[in-house]
């Protein structure tokens, strides 16, 4: 009984001592606390606001000094608390079983558009705990919950919530301060507080010491209405090298390295899952007052330039940027692309079942300089996105930048056998289907009725399922073919249906190995570059990318573009490595030869061939360890950093044929461009091709001896034989039963090819 009426009477001194009104008002002071430990830990909150750009000042200063020479204990706690409660926003309150009460506070709930805003919480702290004091809010709850998963939708709350989550909070819990709570009676913390917009919002706030220390009846909490000042519109004057205005990618971090606008209250066209915004040239971004950092470009072939700058106490101001390229492909006639980015699912917040428009689409293809950009509507998105295709270029394409909705097989039937890209469609609904769950559940069919409307296709993050142990290239392990990369393409690629297979998204081992075993064995798929944004790679659009050859009469339009990638007139590449105007015998990589066929080259036994190319890179003056000592399965997969010789500036170019390295020679990775010639003798059929490895690779150059079909390597074909029983194992069990006969029917003739390839070919077995 006695202690029935003790806990009732702390209850009730709790209350006294805390009041839970959220309206702004003084705290009760707490007496009972020790001065010297209290003394300790209001220096380092100040040493803390300090660091934090929002120092207390100097009449608080003088207050606090005065107050720490206080002998008197009564009189140095009273002025310690009326000198930072002016700066509580809240006061919170752990009563002896650890239930926490939160109560509104004296300073003013005054925050400013775009930036943060610094305030005191006073711990009242009857429990003695030690735990971290969590703060949150439904107002600033993450817009989705992430997936880990590649191709994983993330949980979503509603579009119309996101005008709800306006702000964002975080406790600073780092040194001068520590994690926990001290355990002593009062102590102060310190809340951080962003706002997203402008004029009155109103925000809750909820504490807790752990799970289940919400004290009840929502006391933990308290709804405060803020009033959030306009930041100041920042104009950006963005000149490109050659004078023109353009669209440029800005870093602006402030000068605790905090990134603006906020990440995780962003709205497309910004994404939250990015540092960097895109603007174009006379548009502006809010910031607070204040100095900040800029790291602003444009894409690979722009040069990484900083900036600091300082907002004033104004309604506005203007900066200009002026860019800086290292180079520039399109002069050279060579137009840059990225064929698999999407406008929905994976890192794309508000609603991923729907996702972006295709203005914000259209914004990260000019801010990374991107000259063609393929946006792919997969499974997650399908029934949204599919209304921005129009069997065309968008309507917001210019000149020298387009953009296309299309088609990723992914999220349908027969992903199982790898994701397809179905570009240049006339028509994105498979024959006689309503829905996705009625397309085939195997490649070949959609492969083929791609084809047979003109489009050009292939495979999708192609190294997925092909994992194969060693750096050894090509590989002879033989890959699972267990999952949504180019796994049914080695059955496809016999019966000519696939136009291209993509790189530079996954490990280049497991892309380039399978690639080629099947040019070894005479077959001509082409090799093209992605980034499978925002999915496998959420950074940028066109961190993989592939650069197509026009001719000087041939202006950009989609279909020369396309039918380059088609034809094979193009590398693959991150961007920062380049291996252009690429010749075999004076015949450029994708050109037609005599018999109509592109990059086919006839020669006589004995021949020398001539081989020129050239060929640029870009690295830092210092190694970027944590790249280049990475495994090759880990991202990024290719980068120039991994092609540097020792800790030189040099990068090699390999003359590659049937699958060897045969010649190398060194550039000077400084930006320059460099041009190189080879000379091979063949002693066979052969391809040809260059890289720098693993940051850029040419399609490949096919020259044929005396008329003799390539057959070069007897271990490439044995390899793709296992292959397609390995595979069959592996996607027959999740093809529909209707369909197992034509896809049996279809294997059976890749196995029947593969094998009389074996006898034709060149036996390497033993070398």
């Amino acid at each position: 009984m006695r202690a029935t009426l003790r806990c009732a009477y702390l209850a009730l001194l709790s209350l006294v001592l805390i009041p839970t009104s959220a309206t702004a008002q003084q705290l009760p002071l707490v007496i009972d606390v020790e001065a010297q430990p209290l003394k300790a830990q209001v220096k380092r909150i100040a040493q803390a606001l300090d660091f934090l750009g929002e120092p207390l000042t100097k009449k608080e200063k003088d207050a606090l000094k005065k107050a720490n020479a206080e002998m008197d204990k009564a009189k140095a706690l009273r002025a310690i608390q009326e000198v930072l409660d002016a700066r509580v926003l809240v006061g919170v309150n752990i009563n002896p079983e650890s239930r926490v009460k939160v109560a509104r506070g004296p300073a003013k709930a005054e925050l400013v558009e775009q930036g943060w805003t610094v305030f005191l919480v006073k711990v009242a702290n009857e429990a003695g705990v030690t735990a971290p004091l969590r703060a949150h809010s439904p107002n600033a709850a993450p817009l989705v919950k992430r997936s880990s998963g590649a191709k994983d939708p993330p949980q979503v709350i509603k579009p119309q919530d996101v005008s709800d989550r306006w702000m964002d909070i975080q406790t600073f819990d780092q040194q001068p301060l520590t994690r926990g709570l001290s355990g002593l009676r009062l102590e102060y913390r310190i809340l951080q507080v962003y706002s997203r917009d402008k004029g009155k919002r109103e925000g809750k706030l909820l504490f807790d010491v752990g799970q289940g220390t919400q004290d009840l009846g929502f006391r933990n909490e308290a709804a405060i209405l803020f009033d959030c000042d306009p930041a100041v519109k920042l104009t950006l004057d963005i000149v490109d090298h050659n004078g023109k205005p353009t669209t440029g990618q800005f870093v602006i971090r402030d000068q605790m390295g905090r990134v603006y606008p906020a990440r995780s209250r962003r709205l497309a066209p910004d994404f939250f899952f990015h540092n960097q915004i895109y603007r174009h040239n006379g548009e502006h971004v809010s910031l607070p007052p204040g100095k900040y950092n800029v790291v602003y470009t444009r894409g690979p072939e722009y040069r990484i330039l900083n900036r600091e700058i300082e907002i004033p106490h104004a309604e506005t101001a203007r900066e200009t940027f002026r860019l800086q390229r290292w180079i520039k492909l399109a002069d050279h006639r060579w137009f840059s692309g990225d064929h698999h980015v999407h406008a929905a699912g994976c890192s794309h917040y508000e609603s991923p079942s729907q996702g972006v428009t295709p203005e914000a689409m259209m914004r990260h293809i000019l801010g990374e300089d991107l000259n063609v950009g393929c946006v792919l509507s997969w499974g997650p998105c399908w029934y949204y996105q599919k209304e921005f295709f129009e069997g065309d270029i968008h309507k917001l394409s210019t000149k020298n930048y387009l953009m296309r909705y299309d088609v990723e097989v992914s999220g349908f039937p027969s992903s199982h056998a790898g994701h397809l890209c179905l570009l240049r469609l006339k028509e994105d609904d498979y024959p006689g289907t309503e829905r996705v769950e009625q397309w085939p559940s195997w490649d070949l069919p959609v492969l083929k009725w791609g084809k047979e409307q003109g489009g050009v296709v292939g495979f999708s993050h192609s190294g997925w399922g092909l994992n194969v142990p060693g750096d050894e290239l090509p590989n002879y392990n033989i890959p699972p073919y267990n999952g949504i990369g180019a796994n049914e393409y080695i059955v496809d690629v016999v019966h000519d249906v696939c136009d291209f297979i993509s790189a530079v998204d996954t490990p280049s081992i497991w892309e380039l190995s399978i690639w080629y075993h099947t040019l070894n064995c005479g077959y001509t798929c082409r090799i093209s570059g992605e980034t499978d944004f925002p999915c496998i790679y959420g950074e940028r659009v066109g961190l993989g990318r592939v650069y197509v050859k026009l001719d000087k009469d041939q202006e950009l339009t989609y279909d020369n573009w396309i039918f380059g990638i088609r034809d094979g007139r193009s590398y693959c590449s991150d961007g920062l490595t380049h291996l252009f105007d690429f010749e075999v015998n004076g015949l450029g990589v994708g050109e037609k030869g005599k018999d109509e066929r592109p990059s086919f080259v006839a020669a006589q036994a004995g021949d020398k061939i001539d081989v020129s190319v050239r060929a640029s890179a870009l690295l830092g003056e210092k190694p970027n360890e944590t790249i280049r000592n990475s495994p090759l399965d880990r991202k990024p997969y290719w980068h120039v950093e991994r092609a540097r010789v020792k800790n030189s500036r040099k990068v090699p170019v390999e003359l590659i044929v049937n699958g060897v390295s045969v010649e190398t020679q060194e550039i000077e990775a400084d930006g320059s461009i460099h041009d190189l010639k080879f000379n091979h003798k063949l002693e066979r059929s052969s391809w040809v091709a260059l890289r720098i490895f693993p940051a850029a690779h040419t399609n490949p150059v096919f020259i044929e001896v005396d008329g003799k079909p390539i057959r070069a390597s007897r271990r490439s074909a044995e390899w793709c034989r296992k292959g397609v029983d390995v595979c069959w194992d592996q996607k027959s069990k999740r093809i529909r039963a209707a369909e197992i006969p034509a896809a049996k029917a279809a294997f059976d003739t890749a196995r029947k090819a593969y094998d009389a390839i074996i006898a034709e070919s060149y036996d390497d077995r033993e070398k």
